[in-house]
């Protein structure tokens, strides 16, 4: 009885375990496809006006910012970091270019000037977290406020408006047809996934959030690697804070306060682990456009505003719960 037990027990067991590491590793890999896919049906059924080229276009005009921004975070997220900071480096972002823009009267330098400076305060946390050994969360939080502060003394807490209306033309002017914010959204989103999947710098970023001190041993300067992606991440807050001053012709201190935790929540919600190692720039893509599609589809169906953030909240303390589950080891 016991030899048969033993011989059933391989061929019973052990499939059972494996159709159960399956399914969590499918619901990691495509819950977040699944989810799209019905989310936008329900809308398309729900809204005559959901799929229509116009109300997509605006969808994408509107998240450009914020989806740069996820970009950003998610190579941070992914190297084992989180910056709690890109909202106030947007901030500055914007308010550098508006004012650079007034005082030297070249646009360009103040596209440029308003994106590099977004960098050099990436730099700043990546320097805190990596070699100050503080921790992300405690460090970012930190620069936040200080950054946030930086902000209102640039501006003395007015508007900084920009009367030339060339410096408006990143963010309300067309190529064929579409804003130029979706044209540089796209080009992130290639760079982004070239740089994360196509090179040694995006292997490092892996090998940094999935096992840091393994990473160091097999000779990746792991400090660097993460320092990097605190900068790319500012670079893409400060471009993202450019393209919401050109599309408002000010710079203001007190601009996309809530976007840390909204390209965070992106992040999360496209599937890549908060623990690091683990994810990809399609699934931010995707969490971005759910998040956009949620709250545009509620607007179009005249949902209460409270209503969408009680629903988003839900939704990515679900995809949160749900990435840990699919990653619980046996």
């Amino acid at each position: 009885m016991s030899e048969k037990i033993e011989k059933l027990s391989p061929m019973g067991t052990k499939p059972r375990l494996a159709n159960l590491r399956f399914s969590r590793g499918s619901l990691s890999e495509y819950g977040i496809i699944v989810s799209f896919l019905v989310l936008t049906v329900l809308l398309s059924v729900s809204s005559d006006v959901f799929l229509t080229p116009r109300n997509a276009l605006n969808i994408f005009d509107q998240w450009a910012p914020v989806g740069i921004i996820a970009l950003g975070q998610t190579l941070v997220i992914i190297a084992g970091g989180f910056d709690l900071s890109v909202a106030a480096i947007f901030a500055v972002g914007g308010v550098i270019a508006a004012q650079t823009t007034n005082a030297t009267g070249s646009v360009l330098l103040g596209w440029v000037s308003g994106a590099l400076a977004g960098a050099v305060l990436g730099l700043i946390n990546g320097g805190l977290v990596t070699f100050g050994r503080i921790n992300p969360l405690i460090a970012t939080l930190a620069t936040s406020l200080a950054f946030g502060g930086l902000a209102l003394a640039l501006t003395g807490g007015t508007l900084i408006t920009v009367e030339d209306q060339a410096f408006r033309v990143l963010g309300r002017d067309t190529l064929m047809g579409v804003k130029w914010t979706i044209w540089l959204f796209l080009l992130a989103i290639v760079l982004a996934s070239i740089a994360l999947s196509r090179s040694n710098f995006g292997r490092y970023i892996f090998a940094t959030g999935g096992n840091s001190e393994a990473a160091r041993l097999s000779g990746i300067k792991t400090g660097q690697i993460s320092a990097t992606t605190y900068a790319i991440s500012g670079l893409c807050a400060g471009i993202a804070g450019v393209m919401v001053a050109s599309r408002i012709g000010t710079g203001q201190a007190d601009a996309g306060a809530s976007f840390a935790l909204t390209s965070i929540a992106a992040v999360v919600l496209g599937g890549t682990s908060i623990k690091g190692g683990y994810g990809a720039i399609w699934r931010t893509v995707l969490g971005v456009l759910m998040l956009a599609f949620i709250g545009n589809g509620f607007n179009l169906l005249g949902v209460d505003p409270v209503y969408q953030q009680m629903v988003m909240g839900a939704i990515i303390a679900l995809a949160v719960s749900l990435d840990a589950w699919a990653r619980k080891s046996d």
